[in-house]
């Protein structure tokens, strides 16, 4: 290695030694006081009190046409089954339609139409849980054959997550207050704060066979929603 390239590799190492104590300083010259850093977590469950659910039909017919009207006429009847149950319009949602043809498929023979599958999925939000196993009958009864799944919440969801906040906020000063206490310190304000929303709340989420029993009411009743919060908080020691 001759001296020239010895002398270059030496001068990038010290480049990036230099850049990296530069940046160690200047984060060091922001917190150059003293202070604590502190995680605050909170996890809050509470009682479902509605539910999600979303529910599909799927049905073949020899043409397209016969098709999208089977799956239509079945959607159109428990749309009304729900409308007679006192399910508001708002909380339904059933315009999506996919139809595709479907082929039987022979050894050494080309493709053969059978006919045409047309399927549509609802979604309805219903606001008290008792409704839920009536609603989930009346559905199969006209013509709905696939319950895709069932998603228990809370219809206080908004409040609940101020809450866990709040509690998020609320742990972490008492750690920092803890810790500066048994230092000998006091807190003397709040520096900064990262907050790290969770995601969406948790439902309880579950899986509703065809087969419906008369205990199957109550389960949904017993459901819980989880509801998490995070922060991250530095405090100023006096």
């Amino acid at each position: 290695m001759n001296k020239t390239l010895l002398t270059s590799i030496i001068s990038g190492a010290l480049l990036t030694l230099t850049a990296a104590s530069s940046l160690a300083t200047l984060q060091a010259a922001e917190l150059s006081f003293a202070h604590i850093e502190t995680e605050g977590v909170s996890t809050i469950e509470a009682a479902a009190d509605m539910a999600i659910i979303n529910v599909e039909v799927s049905v073949q017919a020899e043409s397209a046409k016969a098709a999208k009207d089977k799956a239509d006429s079945a959607v159109s009847q428990f749309m009304q089954r729900l409308l007679n149950a006192d399910i508001d319009k708002k909380y339904i949602q059933s315009a999506n339609l996919q139809l595709s043809p479907q082929y039987i498929y022979e050894q050494k023979q080309p493709p053969k139409l059978s006919g045409y599958n047309a399927s549509r999925q609802m979604t309805v939000t219903v606001m008290n849980l008792n409704n839920v196993n009536k609603l989930l009958d009346s559905a199969l009864v006209e013509g709905i054959n696939r319950v895709n799944n069932i998603e228990l919440k809370s219809s206080q969801e908004a409040n609940i997550i101020a809450q866990a906040r709040q509690a998020a906020i609320d742990d972490a000063k008492q750690k920092a207050q803890s810790l500066a206490k048994g230092f000998g310190e006091q807190i003397s304000g709040v520096w900064a704060v990262r907050y790290l929303p969770q995601q969406s709340p948790q439902p309880e989420m579950y899986r509703a066979s065809m087969k419906m029993n008369a205990d199957v009411a109550q389960t949904y009743q017993q459901g819980q929603v989880t509801i998490s919060d995070r922060v991250e908080v530095i405090f100023r020691l006096k």
